[in-house]
């Protein structure tokens, strides 16, 4: 089911840069984090602070790209370069499907790159209230299952596989 991108907007009235520190949880004596790396639109801006809240009341850290005050200022091989070894180092990939991400130059370089080194990929698939984007992906890869995201301490999301039930 996609993610209303309203949902997102609100979340994002929760944005502060303190979210922008890495998230750590602990289990047993160990701490751990979760990393995503998180394939998107800079022109969804609003819509990436949301999920970066939601995404970091679950312990699980976004790298997000502009963020980075490492990246280069204007997109080069260096740009290439950082963008692929993060991908390397972050438990996840998630594309968030947006009509701005389908338009998107790099978002398809950084789905490919992702499959072809073996990363599970994936899908965030949105709705705007008049369109949805990413079905185009769900038969291909896994998607994320946002419904779950809520206040409750119970709250889950799920991640689906593409051709199997889960009940």
């Amino acid at each position: 089911m996609p993610l209303e991108q309203r949902s997102l907007l609100s979340a994002a009235s929760r944005y502060h840069s303190g979210l922008r520190k890495t998230a750590h949880f602990a289990i047993g004596s160990k701490e751990y984090m979760q990393t995503a790396f998180l394939c998107h639109s800079h022109n969804d801006e609003s819509l990436v602070k949301g999920l970066l809240v939601l995404f970091k009341e679950y312990g699980v850290e976004l790298y997000i790209d502009w963020l980075d005050s490492e990246m280069p200022a204007s997109p080069n091989q260096e740009t290439a370069s950082r963008l692929q070894a993060k991908i390397k180092s972050a438990h996840y990939f998630f594309f968030l499907a947006t009509a701005n991400s389908k338009a998107s130059r790099w978002c398809p370089w950084e789905i490919g790159y992702a499959d072809g080194i073996g990363k599970k990929v994936c899908i965030i698939p949105t709705s705007d209230g008049q369109n949805t984007y990413g079905n185009e992906y769900l038969q291909l890869y896994s998607s994320f299952d946002l419904r779950y995201f809520t206040n409750s301490p119970f709250s889950r999301f799920m991640i689906l596989e593409p051709n199997k039930i889960y009940v």
